[in-house]
């Protein structure tokens, strides 16, 4: 990995681009040594199936960054020496990871350190946190825990984190006029839940410390990296439960309100220091896997008789051990050869498997690029901007070598940016086909035309249309490099894109493969041809829901071919001038299909260049497998109740189907009692996805998760995962919006976090006045997620596109707790008071110092502030109309001293030899580390002048925009539905603003708003 160029007194080295410039966890310093002198601030003076109605550690030093967490890691032996911590039976009681978890409940302190009740709206429960306030701390060892000693690290609270410096404001006292016993104030913002705060003390506890799986229950928030060391229970990187302890019945879960479900990312990306995933081969008999219920073998299942007997943790079911897998046990129970049974000791694991598991024989991944050459795309430099995206995701960056003859007799070795095996192949379209010959034996590559669009067909066998992309990378590169000029000429405004998909699945059937399909304009040609649907007169009625789905059969037959012969298929549409695209039903195809659309709703040319082309270049290097299979398993007392993402399922309690699957996609799995559930025993949940690598083997990838089970609520609430809760919650609310209004959507969002508030506050210890809203601890900011979530372009009222709705429907649905965490509360960072030090690597841990972010409210912004706001799809670079002259120079450059000077297609930042200049770079570049499948590229909003202004605003989700409240009243409208709950006044058939009526009334009383 690049290192950074050293920082030296007489300036900076111009180094390579930004985007490799910093990475994360301890790689050397770009700019090594401590930079000469800082920049300061510059510029002016300043349940059921759905919630919607039936339609103990020490510090580990590190001084040595990525290494020492490694270090870390290593040190927690996953099998464990048995001489130095035998394996213990415990009694069935004690049969549950984290059984007692009934601590002494800590003294009630507020935010601000006050007793308990001395302010009238807002508290922590802290009863939830374990002991000391730490909700990590006083968890017993367990036998689930006993298999796998390790050394912890220090309890994190974030609850109990100090604020960051700079950002607070002091109280703003009102005098109080009310009449007798009613006193009016002024809440204050900085007081409540801070979503940056939590985000930043995370961070910087988990650059020095290892998430251990079984150790700590509670994951951390999505938004920040962390190594996790599997210890049998998989990181929170692939598996996340809203629960980590279950309530045991139904009943008491209906009490909670909260979802029971889990939201799954199983081909998430690893992180530098995490160890790979094992990949285990059984031969021809395949992995063990009980015979009742098929699960796969896994840390939770149990031997018996000597070994002879391997106990599903599912089900119960004793199976008879094969002669080929049996191993004694010792007098403890355990297999002699645990410590060397990765399948035994690891969450998170891939089998390969014989035959019987194969559709079709697996081959390397076939990459089929799927190019549109109509006059929009070749007017608009979308055409020539893909050709360099497909460059770039093939062969890098680096200069071409060119190749004539044997150069000491052999080929120049290529690195390879694709897994050996995979092959590509070209297709283009607009109102015809033309399929490409890209032979390595041809010097220049073969067009054939294909005109027929009722019966189109394949007029090229496997070998031409299908290629090595190394060994033929003249014919290619010189082909994309001229298709540009070659349909220059040929204006065709109308595409013909479903039987250019129809001709790319018969391209595809015997093999199947991944296609990555452009598109800048509405297909208005051939067979499946696309009518503008979205007329304002649709929109805010009942029919609106029609605008978001397809209702067109032929194009739902050919998404439903796609997932059968395992292919996925990618979209990168370019809307021409803003205008229609009917995503409804052109997404259709790649949501089904387990793929994704990328949407660019005001494509510019050279502006969006560098943002198509590096998710043109995520997208083919990422980890992708196909012919996908998945199947979720989960305890006796429980069973799935529905599934929550972008695939394809023939009927209830099918294996799910998914042409394509990647690291950036993730769904959600909703689940119902069937029984009851014993909380003297844990509850297990197992995800199997079965696919074929882009390499070309066919293997499972086995996800094991494990939850403790409790009859007591207030245990319950004390290990609720944030993250997974909002992800559940958004998935769904995104999946009923075909079903549903908009309107109906969003009160169901808030009479669900009432129900979820409330419950809480059934479920608390008493003590607090009735009049004080108390928040979950692991809860605080999930009121702000969830109005994030009303605010998007999804739910949000007024007037959208019904592209842009369905574009982020589809996202909600696939999006990852970190993209979607970060997409309903963005990072702001503000660049004119960067202190001097940060965005520099720190020189004693090698890790980057990340400056702390603000809240996303107008009132944090400076006169002549410059503002960095990332929500995981843009990255907007905002500047204040009285902006510093010199803070621009140090940004972009001499001579740019005001906003007109800058250059309104900037996407990214020039490489200057100024101290500000280096900061946001790295900056930038440790963002793109820690982001989901979009890439990071910058989009200037400069106060007056760019409409990105607007978008500016709409990011700042603590305010009154997108027709919505602002944080503090939502809040207090929360409140007051939540005070109506509990004295059973409650309408659940309220309209929007029913229960929150009387915002002036729920203000009484509340002198101070307490809170994080």
């Amino acid at each position: 990995m690049a290192g950074y160029n050293s920082y030296q007194q007489t300036g900076y080295q111009q180094g390579a681009s930004s985007q490799s410039h910093f990475a994360p966890n301890g790689a050397p310093n770009q700019y090594g040594g401590t930079p000469q002198s800082g920049y300061g601030p510059q510029g002016t003076p300043h349940q059921d199936q759905g919630y919607f109605p039936p339609q103990g550690q020490t510090n580990v030093n590190n001084n040595g960054g990525l290494g020492a967490l490694a270090e870390q890691a290593d040190r927690m032996s996953l099998g464990g020496d048995a001489a130095a911590a035998p394996y213990r039976p415990n009694k069935k009681k004690n049969r549950h990871a984290y059984h007692n978890l009934e601590q002494p409940a800590a003294s009630m302190q507020s935010f601000g350190g006050g007793a308990q009740g001395q302010h009238g709206f807002m508290s922590t429960d802290n009863s939830q946190q374990m002991s000391a306030g730490h909700p990590y701390a006083g968890q017993q060892v367990t036998q689930a825990m006993n298999q796998f000693p390790a050394p912890a690290n220090a309890p994190f609270s974030p609850g109990l984190q100090a604020p960051s410096p700079g950002f607070r404001s002091q109280p703003q006292q009102v005098p109080s006029n009310a009449g007798p016993g009613v006193s009016q104030g002024k809440v204050d913002p900085e007081q409540i839940p801070s979503i940056p705060r939590l985000r930043d003390a995370a961070t910087q506890y988990y650059l020095d410390n290892v998430y251990p799986t079984m150790e700590q229950h509670i994951p951390p928030p999505a938004a920040v990296p962390f190594v996790a060391h599997d210890q049998g229970n998989s990181s929170p990187k692939y598996a996340r439960l809203t629960l980590n302890n279950i309530p045991a019945t139904t009943e008491a879960l209906a009490t909670t309100a909260l979802p029971l479900g889990i939201i799954l990312q199983p081909l998430a990306p690893l992180q530098e220091g995490e160890r790979a995933i094992p990949v285990l081969d059984f031969g021809e008999i395949g992995p063990p896997r009980c015979r009742r219920c098929r699960t796969y073998i896994n840390p939770f299942m149990t031997f018996r008789s000597g070994g002879n007997k391997l106990v599903c943790n599912m089900c119960t079911f004793p199976n008879d051990v094969s002669p080929e897998y049996f191993a004694p046990t010792d007098p403890s129970g355990v297999r002699v050869d645990r410590p060397q049974r990765p399948e035994l000791t690891v969450g998170t694991i891939e089998f390969m498997v014989p035959k019987e598991y194969w559709a079709k024989e697996p081959v390397g991944l076939h990459w089929l690029f799927l190019i549109d050459v109509g006059q929009e795309a070749i007017q608009r430099g979308f055409l020539q901007a893909f050709c360099q995206g497909v460059l770039l995701a093939l062969y890098g960056d680096e200069p071409e070598k060119e190749y004539d003859g044997e150069q000491n007799g052999a080929v120049p070795e290529i690195p390879r940016r694709i897994p050996a095996g995979s092959q590509v192949g070209f297709v283009t379209f607009d109102r015809s086909m033309y399929f490409f010959n890209c032979n390595a034996k041809l010097e220049q590559a073969q067009m054939l035309v294909m005109p027929d669009l009722e019966e189109p067909f394949v007029p090229l066998g496997s070998d031409g249309l299908f290629v090595d992309p190394y060994e033929s990378k003249p014919v290619i590169t010189d082909l994309l490099r001229r298709l540009p000029r070659l349909f220059s000429r040929q204006k065709s405004p109308e595409p013909a894109l479903l039987p250019a998909l129809k001709a790319t699945q018969a391209a595809l059937a015997a093999t199947g493969g991944k296609v990555i399909c452009s598109l800048s304009a509405l297909p208005t040609w051939g067979p499946g041809r696309l009518i503008l649907r979205d007329k304002n007169d649709l929109h805010g009625i009942e029919t609106e829901r029609k605008l978001f789905q397809t209702e067109h059969a032929d194009w739902k037959k050919v998404a439903n071919s796609m997932v059968q012969s395992g292919i996925g298929v990618d979209f990168f549409l370019a809307a021409a001038s803003g205008g229609y695209m009917d995503i409804a039903t052109i997404g259709h195809v790649s949501a089904v299909s387990g793929g994704e659309t990328y949407f660019y709703p005001t494509f510019t040319s050279p502006r969006d260049v560098q943002k198509l082309t590096k998710e043109i270049e995520r997208t083919v290097t990422r980890e992708t497998g196909y012919q996908a299979l998945m199947k979720v398993r989960c305890s006796n007392g429980l069973q799935v109740s529905s599934y929550h993402g972008n695939f394809l399922q023939h009927s209830f309690g099918a294996d799910l189907e998914l042409g394509s699957v990647d690291a950036d996609k993730a769904l959600g799995v909703m689940f119902s009692y069937d029984g009851q559930l014993d909380a003297k025993l844990d509850a297990h949940f197992q995800c199997a996805l079965l696919y074929t690598t882009a390499g070309g083997e066919r293997r499972v990838r086995c996800t094991n998760t494990v939850a403790s089970v409790s009859e007591s609520l207030p245990e319950v609430m004390r290990f609720i995962d944030q993250d997974a809760v909002v992800s559940m919650i958004a998935k769904e609310a995104a999946t009923r919006m075909t079903e549903r209004t908009l309107k109906d959507i969003r009160n169901a969002l808030t009479e669900k976090t009432i129900d979820i508030l409330a419950g809480h506050r059934r479920t608390s210890p008493s003590g607090h006045p009735a009049g004080q809203l108390v928040l979950p601890e692991n809860l605080k900011e999930f009121a702000m997620y969830i109005l994030g979530l009303i605010k998007s372009r999804a739910f949000k009222a007024g007037h959208e596109p019904s592209d842009r709705r369905s574009h982020t429907m589809r996202l909600l649905k696939s999006a990852s707790p970190l993209e979607l965490s970060l997409f309903l509360y963005p990072r702001i960072i503000p660049l004119h008071s960067l202190p001097d030090n940060s965005c520099f690597a720190n020189p004693e841990t090698g890790h980057l110092v990340v400056p702390a972010s603000i809240r996303a409210q107008f009132g944090r912004v400076e006169d002549g502030g410059a503002y960095l706001v990332d929500d995981g799809q843009i990255c907007l670079l905002w500047l204040h109309e009285h902006v510093s002259p010199n803070l621009l120079e140090d940004l972009f450059g001499p001579g740019h001293t005001n906003l007109a000077d800058l250059d309104p297609s900037l996407s990214s930042l020039p490489v200057l030899e100024t101290h500000l200049n280096a900061q946001v770079r790295n900056l930038i570049a440790y963002w793109s580390s820690i982001r989901g499948s979009k890439a990071l590229t910058l989009q200037l909003a400069r106060q007056g002048l760019d409409g990105a202004e607007y978008e500016f605003a709409r990011l700042l989700v603590e305010d009154r925009n997108n027709d919505a409240q602002n944080y503090v009243d939502w809040l207090v409208h929360l409140h007051r539905g939540i005070q109506v709950e509990l004295n059973g006044g409650r309408r659940k058939e309220e309209g929007e603003g029913g229960v929150g009526a009387g915002l002036e009334g729920a203000m009484a009383g509340l002198s101070n708003l307490i809170g994080r």
